[in-house]
């Protein structure tokens, strides 16, 4: 897997979008999946200057009434069959939020359709679903942006740029983690997908490619192999019939000897320390914890804990206000076909490891990026 380091560290260049170069022309949008986080970016494409939403999809009728009326000021074509979307001559660009297994499928179909695509994470869920978007993006002239959101996340960004700057010296090992305090509701809108396995790829996939992203991103390179172990422990048969783990543990080996320790669980009591989220950063002149905000913590005794980057405002709009920008030719893709393949690989890498019991090598993904 051949990875052009400067594209996989900065983001690549944004490709213009043919017929947008004037940035008063309506970027009509089709939105496929209306759940919470496609209604969420609804809401968002909704405040995005100079763009209408011309459709709206979700096979459930309730979350598209709901979304029909969120967007009554475009008044939408409201469809339950997503080709119809790809099919609507009236939309240039298409938002896909549906559970992870169909994300491939779709973003295939509009690219091949002229479709600009935004297709939330995970890309894929196996690897020919991932090697099947990457094939059709590299001969496509349209955007493609994946919904790695936190690549939009300024504060991020800077602590990153620091990081390759050298400031905490040469990256020597990483300790993340992502855990909840319980599992997501069995009866809840994701309930009938989220615990098959095949569907939503588990927690590492569907979730934690966010956590892995970021790691990827602080150390500037994707692992070589990975190892680890996962179990369902506590959430046996809960509910009937699930695939996925409730908890896992494992280990990335990158370039140049940086180790990588990750851990997920969704029992983590609340109130107990450690919990939530958090990326520690270890280099040879002291670490950062990434989040809330970046903070730095210099090596030796005297060291003494200091904000490594200032708290800044975010907009949690900011990486679909991108993906527009993009369309019109101006700025640079948070989120590229190199990023978006590479988090999710870097998922299935570890799943596979978790699920086989053994070491997997990049190599043996057999993807070509």
């Amino acid at each position: 897997m051949n990875i052009n380091r400067r594209n996989f560290l900065a983001g690549a260049a944004a490709t213009a979008g043919a017929g947008f170069a004037q940035s008063t022309e309506l970027v009509r949008t089709g939105l496929i999946g209306i759940g919470n986080r496609g209604s969420f970016h609804l809401k968002a494409v909704l405040l995005q200057p100079g763009v209408k939403v011309t459709a709206v999809c979700d096979n459930k009728p309730d979350r598209l009434d709901r979304a029909a009326t969120a967007a009554v000021r475009d008044n939408p074509a409201s469809y339950s069959d997503w080709r119809r979307v790809i099919e609507n001559k009236d939309v240039d660009a298409v938002y896909i939020a549906t559970p992870p297994h169909l994300h491939s499928e779709m973003a295939v179909a509009a690219l091949r359709a002229g479709k600009h695509v935004y297709c939330e994470k995970p890309i894929g869920v196996t690897t020919a679903q991932v090697q099947a978007v990457i094939d059709v993006v590299r001969t496509s002239k349209c955007v493609f942006t994946a919904g790695q959101q936190l690549r939009s996340a300024k504060g991020l960004a800077e602590a990153v740029g620091k990081i390759r700057a050298g400031v905490i010296g040469d990256i020597l090992m990483v300790k993340a983690q992502r855990h909840a305090t319980v599992d997501l509701p069995y009866d809840g809108s994701s309930g009938d997908w989220y615990y098959d396995v095949a569907k939503s790829g588990g927690y590492l996939i569907e979730q934690s490619v966010h956590n892995l992203d970021l790691c990827n991103w602080a150390i500037g390179s994707r692992p070589l192999r990975a190892c680890g172990f996962g179990a369902i422990a506590l959430h046996k048969n809960e509910p009937v019939g699930r695939t996925i783990y409730d908890c896992g543990s494992l280990t990335y080996d990158y370039p140049n000897g940086v180790k990588m320790s990750f851990t997920q669980n969704v029992f983590h009591p609340r109130g107990m320390p450690g919990g939530g989220q958090y990326v520690y950063v270890y280099g040879s002149k002291g670490a950062i914890d990434l989040f809330s905000p970046a903070t730095l913590f210099p090596l030796g005794a005297e060291g003494k804990p200091a904000p490594f980057v200032e708290k800044q405002t975010e907009d949690q709009y900011a990486h679909m206000a991108a993906f527009f920008a993009c369309i019109r030719g101006a700025g640079q893709n948070p989120a590229p076909i190199d990023i978006g393949a590479t988090a999710a690989l870097t998922a299935i890498l570890g799943h596979q490891a978790m699920s086989k019991e053994k070491v997997i090598n990049w190599k043996d993904l057999g993807v070509s990026l």
